[in-house]
């Protein structure tokens, strides 16, 4: 190829670069625009990244923290992101399968012998991981206190003398916390370390995240925002987050706290198998059964779903005011991130999102 023919083929693909990089920064515009009508500044927000490959293309934080005293939002900002902590607990137990510490066909009653019923013998840890395990979720809810400070042990204290199912174990899928409370003691048991060292030492600061750390009466979390919802009678925004205690002491299924930067070490490391190997990466990545939403399968820890013919691995969250979604999608090396303070349209917010990034050519 000649000189001349080698110059023309570099401008061509500079134009194609730019071209491309246009499209991007347009749609990284109309998605700043669609949040900062969201959440206006002086109301509690929330915070978003946007990664395409290894391009951060929006990492930002929009209206408040916090309302007294009165803080911003930004990218460090912690929220409690409730249920997106299932897939921590589940990536754990994979890890410790992998390493031959425990097997996902081991029976639940391996674990916790002291259960009486004998379908115990019939549930496996790959039934808690799905949410395929029929346990009911019959906790106690007249006591106050237990509703909002029980620990994963005493949320699952009950199953001690529970005596039915609500189906036979892997023949359904019903979404329960209290399966994966069980991962608790399952990991501490399996790893020989108490629960919060093993995610820790382990998973926490191998994957990058130095100050992501579970909700524990006493202890201060950094730069911790908190859930608001609005109260119609006074116009005002009062905190929603019951002092941090209703669900955030159970720690294996929702009590996580992080930022959106930290998160994004998270999906490096999963990328990466920096803490996992491929195929277990891929086995809790495929649904494993289908769930109530459409077109979605739940895997082991995540739900596994589809946007413009590509999948879509993701999880939400939701506990007081806080309302998560966390969103992968492998074939275009995409994670969107979505941590809010305060109930919004979440999924329509999602698809919205996602309009913008398919049209842009990024998803």
């Amino acid at each position: 190829m000649s000189g001349k023919h080698i110059t023309v083929l570099f401008m061509a693909l500079g134009l194609l670069l730019a071209a491309c990089n246009n499209r991007a920064d347009k749609a990284v515009q109309q998605i700043d625009d669609l949040l900062v009508t969201l959440w206006p500044a002086e109301e509690p927000g929330g915070a978003v990244l946007l990664l395409k490959g290894d391009r951060v293309l929006l990492k930002k934080g929009y209206g408040l923290a916090t309302t007294d005293p009165v803080t911003q939002v930004t990218p460090e900002t912690f929220f409690c992101i409730a249920s997106v902590s299932k897939q921590f607990a589940a990536l754990a137990t994979l890890r410790l399968a992998e390493e031959g510490k425990l097997s996902l066909e081991d029976p639940v009653s391996k674990f916790f012998p002291h259960f009486k019923a004998k379908f115990f013998n019939d549930i496996t840890l790959k039934h808690l991981l799905s949410h395929t395990s029929g346990i009911p979720d019959v906790r106690p809810r007249t006591d106050s206190a237990y509703v909002y400070h029980s620990t994963d042990v005493e949320s699952y204290s009950y199953l001690d003398t529970l005596s039915f199912l609500n189906f036979e174990p892997g023949t359904s899928y019903e979404y329960m916390n209290p399966t994966f409370q069980l991962l608790y003691t399952v990991i501490e048991q399996a790893s020989g370390m108490p629960f919060e060292t093993y995610m820790r030492e382990v998973i926490f600061d191998t994957a990058g995240m130095p100050e992501t750390v579970y909700f524990e009466e006493g202890r201060e979390i950094p730069r911790m925002a908190h859930g608001y919802r609005f109260n119609e009678q006074t116009e005002t925004w009062d905190e929603y987050d019951y002092g941090e205690t209703s669900f955030f002491a159970s720690k294996a299924d929702g009590a996580l706290y992080t930022s959106v930067e930290e998160f994004m070490q998270w999906e490096l490391a999963l990328r990466n198998n920096t803490l996992l190997g491929t195929e277990m990466t891929e086995s809790a990545h495929t649904a494993h059964i289908a769930t109530d939403l459409p077109d979605t399968g739940y895997g082991y820890g995540w739900f596994v779903g589809q946007a413009y013919g590509k999948e879509k691995i993701f999880h939400t969250g939701d506990n007081g005011g806080f309302k998560i979604y966390a969103g992968r999608y492998p074939e275009s090396e995409v994670l969107l991130l979505i941590f809010s303070t305060r109930d919004f349209e979440r999924e329509e917010t999602v698809e919205a999102l996602e309009n913008i990034l398919h049209t842009a050519g990024l998803l």
